[in-house]
């Protein structure tokens, strides 16, 4: 049970930091928005905050 409240706390916390750094980056004109759905929360989720830097290292090698 712990296990799961852990995943969703780093779920949760994941999409919030999703949602802020897209902010940023659409705030000084970068335009690399990682979509909140089901398969990033799951990432974040599972991952953690190690999880969040691929789906924006997918998002930077996608505009290459």
């Amino acid at each position: 049970m712990e296990q799961i409240l852990n995943v969703l706390m780093r779920g949760i916390l994941g999409t919030i930091a999703i949602y802020f750094i897209n902010s940023m980056l659409e705030g000084i004109g970068i335009s690399l928005g990682v979509g909140v759905n089901f398969f990033t929360v799951l990432t974040s989720g599972i991952l953690g905050f190690p999880g969040v830097l691929a789906l924006y290292a997918i998002g930077i090698y996608k505009l290459l």
